[in-house]
């Protein structure tokens, strides 16, 4: 073991040194209490008496607490105390004249107890580093779990790993396959402290050994260089030197470690550069790289290691929740094609309203002012809100598709038949006609006919242009708008006249169920169709409901079960009022009022022009049955202009 002996200047060390030299001790002068210091040894430090001043005692208990050891020469002066000296702190205390034997012996005795001093203090200050490593690792693993942003998640792993060692620089390599299947190498992410400003641009590389990084990925070995331009002639890679050629920077010594998942696969490098005799020090000129720059440490090498090892789990964690993320939207997506599948008509509705909502909560995010100016979305949220939008309709696969995508009163088959009865009547009533004329020939011959058979046209067509008008009657109801004055009477006329079937029985030109949708006041729907297409909200909220969301999405169900209610609890289905209605829900409604109003690939209605849509949920939410503020931020925002942009028609 080596050992250091350091003296003050009024020290005398003749003969001493040469005698301690032998024994692996390192003699040196100490000129101040700055100086005295423990150099990773044991170490004592030999009080010269004319030095008493200079060497406080907190200083020397600071040196003996770092695992040295004191003697103190006395001085002619005193008697048999140290004086100011603490006893406590010294090793011994040598009363004037210092015999040199009894200086050596007890310089031997110091230097024992220092070495057992050191080692105790070597220990503690082993046990304290393994501690701080462990929580600094504990930290940053924590720091780790909790980032799912996988761009985020590598530049946080970089910096952690730079900050820990010293590191001016450091880049970040992810393994990948090309289309192919050809694994590469990609540089994904670099960081340079005293170059901040140089540009960086993704590239890839071969997955090989002929590169340092590649090497690492390769072997699965970490790679300790204290100098990139001194490598030896045995090693397969190289260094390229054309990034320092290009930006005056200088690698020097660099530490490369392969990043392994659980299965003990190597998913990417992790790769520092130049570590900094002192951490806050900018590389600048080449005097710097000379004086700060110092090889990795194998304690360093182990940290970033275990480091590696955390940020490749991180990794695969984000990766695999990226993939559920893009598993989720797809099922989104698909639910979404279903709903549009079922009612073509309202091709992008869930799009638009998705769109404009997730708008009006950025607006809102952004407001200073107002009842909401202390609302605030984070991306989770925001997430959910679109999600909910993409799927506030998805119950309509609950609805039969004949009332789903109902445009007229009557369904086709039902308006089918009644066109093939009066067909069949009008067909009857020709055949009648021509029935009568053969009648009265065999009856009567030609005697009169002409005249009859005038008479038998006039009353034939007078019943053709009824059945006519029967027709035109169906259709005219049969339109999806306010019911004319007097259709309904007509309606129940045609309700009570009669023709005659195949089988000679009387049927009503119209039966009582067609004269119940014909009559629909407005609109296509009769009430209980009404209520089955209401229905759509509970049953999309049950199905919601189904779905193990996790913590960030779990109120998407009950965004998008509100998004028919009223604030002054009119809406349906269960008519609630503005204290049980969240805001996420409140958006969802103004977006989709505007755009069932505006959307011009309705066919049972007429697009309604923006402006006037504008004035038709001013005045509902004038009324109350709408937010007002978020109205007016809607509008001030123009977050309707989003529903243009999502590339569906609008008026």
């Amino acid at each position: 073991m080596s050992y250091l002996l350091l003296h003050t200047r009024s020290c005398s060390m003749d003969g001493l040194a040469e005698a301690l030299a032998e024994e692996g001790v390192d003699v040196c002068p100490v000129e101040s209490a700055e100086r005295l210091a423990v150099d990773g040894r044991p170490a004592v430090c030999l009080l010269g008496p004319a030095d008493r001043d200079a060497f406080p005692p907190e200083r020397l208990a600071t040196f003996v607490r770092d695992g040295g050891a004191v003697i103190v020469l006395g001085r002619d002066d005193e008697r048999d105390v140290p004086g100011a000296i603490d006893p406590e702190g010294v090793s011994a205390w040598i009363p004037y004249p210092h015999p040199k034997r009894t200086v050596l012996l007890a310089l031997r005795a110091a230097l024992r107890e220092a070495a057992a001093r050191h080692d105790a203090w070597s220990a503690r200050r082993e046990a304290s580093l393994r501690t701080r490593e462990l929580a600094e690792l504990t930290r940053i693993g924590m720091a780790l779990s909790t980032e799912h942003d996988y761009d985020a998640l590598l530049a946080l792993i970089l910096r952690q790993a730079l900050d820990f060692t010293g590191s001016d620089a450091g880049s970040l390599y992810i393994v990948e396959k090309t289309e192919s299947g050809e694994p590469r190498l990609r540089f994904k992410l670099s960081q340079n402290d005293s170059r901040p400003d140089i540009p960086f641009t993704e590239s890839t590389m071969p997955l090989d050994a002929s590169s340092i990084a590649g090497n690492a990925a390769t072997t699965g070995r970490p790679l300790v260089i204290d100098d990139v331009y001194r490598l030896p002639d045995d090693v397969q890679y190289t260094f390229n030197r054309w990034f320092d050629g290009q930006y005056g920077y200088r690698s020097r010594s660099m530490l490369t470690i392969p990043m392994k998942d659980h299965q003990d696969e190597v998913i990417g490098v992790l790769q520092l550069i130049n570590r900094k005799r002192h951490p806050d020090a900018t590389l600048a000129a080449p005097a710097d790289f000379e004086r700060e720059v110092v090889p990795y440490s194998q304690r360093q090498v182990d940290f970033v290691s275990a480091l590696a090892g955390q940020a490749a789990v991180s990794i695969e964690n984000s990766r695999l929740y990226q993939d559920i993320e893009r598993l989720f939207a797809g099922f989104v997506r698909a639910s979404v094609t279903a709903i549009e599948q079922r009612d073509p008509t309202t091709f992008g509705h869930s799009g638009r309203v998705a769109s404009m909502t997730v708008a009006l909560a950025e607006t809102v995010d952004h407001d200073d002012h107002g009842p909401y100016r202390q609302v605030s979305f984070s991306r989770d949220e925001i997430r959910e809100i679109r999600y909910a939008g993409l799927l506030h309709d998805f119950g309509k696969v609950g609805v039969r598709e004949q009332v789903l995508v109902k445009a007229k009163k009557l369904h086709p088959p039902s308006l089918a038949l009644v066109a093939l009865r009066h067909a069949f009547i009008r067909r009857s009533a020709e055949n009648e006609f021509h029935r009568q004329r053969m009648r009265y020939l065999e009856a009567h011959g030609q005697s009169g006919y002409s005249e009859f058979v005038r008479q038998l046209s006039r009353a034939h067509d007078a019943g053709l242009e009824e059945l006519d008008r029967f027709l035109q009657l169906v259709h005219s109801s049969n339109e999806p708008t306010v019911l004319p004055a007097g259709s309904f009477e007509n309606l129940l006329r045609y309700a009570e006249t009669y023709y005659e079937d195949l089988e000679g029985k009387q049927q009503p030109y119209l039966t009582d169920d067609e004269v119940r949708f014909l009559s629909i006041r407005k609109g296509s729907l009769d009430e209980a169709e009404r209520q089955e297409i209401e229905n759509h909200v509970s049953h999309t909220y049950r199905f919601l409901l189904q779905i193990p969301w996790t913590r960030e999405m779990q109120a998407i169900p009950a965004i998008a079960y509100g998004h028919h209610e009223k604030l002054d609890g009119s809406g349906y289905p269960r008519n609630v009022r503005a204290p049980e209605i969240p805001i996420q829900t409140r958006m969802m409604t103004i977006a989709d009022i505007f755009d069932a109003l505006t959307a011009a690939d309705r066919p049972y209605k007429r697009a309604v022009p923006v402006l006037r849509a504008l004035d038709i949920l001013a005045d509902e939410a004038r009324a109350g049955l709408l937010d007002q503020e978020l109205f007016r931020l809607f509008t001030e925002a123009r977050v309707y202009e989003r529903a243009a942009e999502s590339g569906t028609p609008t008026a």
